[in-house]
């Protein structure tokens, strides 16, 4: 992820000089697998979560590689972006259910926030060496994007290593709607139009607006992941201490703030728009982390174990609905109105 989500809107500009409603429009194809993804993963209901997990990771090094080798064809670029896209996507429901099966009972947000802390110390890595790569030594895109696959593949071989975990391996609830998980629904539809305001907007301020290099969002990510490999941890177990209402209501209080620099630092004057936007990038980043509270919500709830693979996936699905339509609206709104309505709507 440090390799590659670091340098793909940069990616985009640099190699079809997209606008703001292209890069926009973009993002539906890109986030379509995410709203497949209960599909998928009911299809694959006779896989055991770890066996879904490596084939996600089989997936990205795939669409990865075919990026960086052909990414320069449009037509070959959408194609791999998606099948890079539904690894990830797959992967994010049975990596948290996989993690959550490892933990101590009432454990569970220390146990993903000790893995989140990990996942960005890897971050951190990733990130430095695009900043190196391309701020220093003017790489090219392709040993970033194949750096990212050859990641994957080792992801992929580490847990081909790992034992069967104990409860998982038998056949999985195709696909579960339950009414009493509303509120994780409901949690889910929020998250999907924070996550890809942030994700499609917030960069592409920093790149056409403030007319940042890769280096700098590179840059940026690395000090939100030496952040994140802290506080991760740290907040994992905030949610188990403290419950995931109070946690959830103090993030959305900081995202405000972060809405507000995004939409408004470049009135003021320019050493200190720098830094807010900065900050609010940072902010940003290191405030994912809350998400797993989402998770141990639903944990505590789940009627029965087997509900919590197949309800995560449909969370995603649910989130995706809301997101794959945000980068659009948003795209147009950008282009209308002025890029600070983007994120006064997020607000």
């Amino acid at each position: 992820m440090g390799l590659s989500e670091t340098s793909f809107n940069n990616f985009l500009s640099d190699t079809y000089q997209m606008g703001a409603d292209e890069r926009g429009r973009l993002e539906f194809p890109r986030e379509l697998p995410g709203f497949l993804v209960a599909v998928f993963a009911g299809a694959l209901f006779f896989f055991s979560e770890l066996h879904i997990a490596i084939l996600s990771m089989i997936l990205m090094a795939v669409g990865l590689a075919g990026i960086g080798l052909y990414g320069q064809d449009y037509t070959v670029m959408m194609v791999a972006m998606i099948v890079w896209s539904i690894g990830m996507h797959l992967a994010m429901p049975v990596i948290k259910t996989i993690s959550l099966s490892l933990a101590q009972e009432g454990r569970g947000g220390t146990m993903l926030g000790r893995l989140g802390g990990i996942r960005t110390g890897a971050a951190i890595i990733g990130s430095g060496l695009v900043w190196l790569g391309l701020g220093e030594t003017q790489w090219a895109y392709m040993p970033i994007f194949i750096g990212a696959a050859l990641a994957c593949v080792f992801s992929a071989g580490s847990m081909m290593l790992m034992k069967p975990i104990k409860g998982q391996g038998g056949k999985r609830p195709k696909f579960i709607f339950r009414k009493k998980y509303w509120l994780f629904y409901l949690l889910n539809i929020l998250y999907g139009a924070r996550k890809q305001v942030f994700i499609t907007f917030g960069p592409w301020v920093l790149v056409k607006v403030f007319g940042e290099p890769v280096s700098t969002i590179a840059e940026l990510t690395v000090v939100a992941s030496v952040f994140g490999m802290f506080l991760s941890p740290q907040i994992g177990y905030l949610i188990d201490r403290l419950g995931e209402r109070m946690v959830l209501m103090i993030d959305a209080a900081l995202l405000m703030g972060v809405c507000l620099g995004y939409g408004y630092a470049e009135h003021l004057p320019l050493s200190y728009a720098i830094g807010i936007i900065y900050i609010s990038f940072v902010l940003d980043q290191v405030l994912f982390v809350v998400g797993i509270a989402r998770t141990t919500y639903l944990n505590k709830i789940a009627i029965k174990k087997d509900d919590i693979t197949a309800s995560l996936s449909l969370g995603v699905t649910v989130d995706h609905a809301i997101s794959m339509s945000i980068p659009t609206v948003g795209g147009i709104v950008w282009i209308l109105y002025g890029y600070q309505y983007v994120f006064i709507g997020a607000a």
